[in-house]
């Protein structure tokens, strides 16, 4: 059963839901009667409680995406779609410590702290202060964010791996970066991360991701790749089964690579077919190199 102050949604048979804190003595009135906070506290999840008026609403806890598409914000979130993947990308969990900048409204933030568990560790950048302080108040209305810590930089200052209020010269082992110009921080993200460690950057224009995918081209990285997530949902009725009429088209592009330093040995050792041969070729023209790595 919800205990006070836990966050719960209500779902009238109309369809219409409504989240809200169990407070003792804060009831609410509806066109349909009055829940009795004391009732509300008294349903299990998945029961009904029902108003002055004997109208049932259905108590329902309140799951990630709940949380995400619920919070204040002033800025434009990223969608659960895209939220998904990029933390399957990042490998957030127990254990591991993920950076990201900037912090927005938190609705990352709040996902980020979720996946990471107790055992997880987020560090988020925020070099706005009214940002700065609405993501936290956003993690501490989700219930979240215990494993966060929000610090209040701007990153062309770096990220702190020296600062003992930060990383404390611990380096972190993965990075979201969504920052209008991503390319500008690529040696502050070196410097703050791990060998090996994944990148992911959420863009919104084309102009953006090749500006970005030439960066990444001049530095050590490696298994870059670009996305964009289309969720079409169905009109989930058996004998009529078929697309709806809207669908969560473009939100944004996803772009991900990987800190990879590279060797000699590596290079002689790459075998590449046709298309690969072609594809290096104008890299290294792009980079303006030889095929032996000169500078031209």
């Amino acid at each position: 059963m919800p205990q006070y102050g836990d966050l719960v949604i209500l779902l009238s048979p109309r369809g219409k839901r409504r989240m809200m804190r169990v407070e003792d003595g804060k009831d609410w009135h509806t066109q349909d009667g009055v829940v009795n906070m004391a009732d509300l506290a008294a349903t299990p999840f998945g029961g009904e409680v029902l108003t002055s008026l004997g109208a049932p609403f259905r108590v329902l806890r309140p799951q990630l995406y709940d949380l995400i598409m619920g919070i204040k914000r002033q800025t434009q979130i990223m969608y659960p779609k895209d939220m998904g993947l990029i933390c399957l990308k990042l490998g957030v969990g127990a254990g591991r410590t993920i950076l990201e900048a900037g912090s927005g409204s938190g609705g990352f933030t709040v996902a980020l702290s979720w996946f990471s568990g107790p055992a997880g560790r987020v560090h988020t950048f925020e070099a706005r202060e009214e940002f700065h302080k609405l993501a936290r108040h956003n993690l501490d209305w989700a219930g979240v964010g215990e494993n966060v810590s929000l610090h209040l930089r701007d990153i062309r200052d770096g990220f702190g791996l020296n600062d003992p209020d930060i990383l404390n010269g611990q380096k972190a082992d993965a990075l979201f970066l969504d920052v209008r110009t991503p390319w500008e921080y690529l040696d502050h993200a070196l410097e703050a991360l791990v060998p090996g460690a994944p990148l992911a950057f959420l863009l919104p224009t084309v102009d953006q991701v090749s500006r970005l995918l030439l960066a990444l081209e001049r530095g050590p990285f490696e298994e870059t790749e670009v996305c964009e997530i289309l969720v079409r949902p169905w009109k989930a009725v058996p004998d009529r089964l078929r697309p709806a009429d809207r669908m969560s088209a473009h939100t944004g592009f996803l772009v991900f690579s990987r800190h990879q330093e590279r060797s000699s040995l590596w290079d002689d050792h790459l075998v590449l077919g046709t298309r690969e041969r072609k594809q290096h070729a104008a890299r290294l023209a792009r980079l303006g190199q030889t095929e032996e790595g000169d500078l031209e």
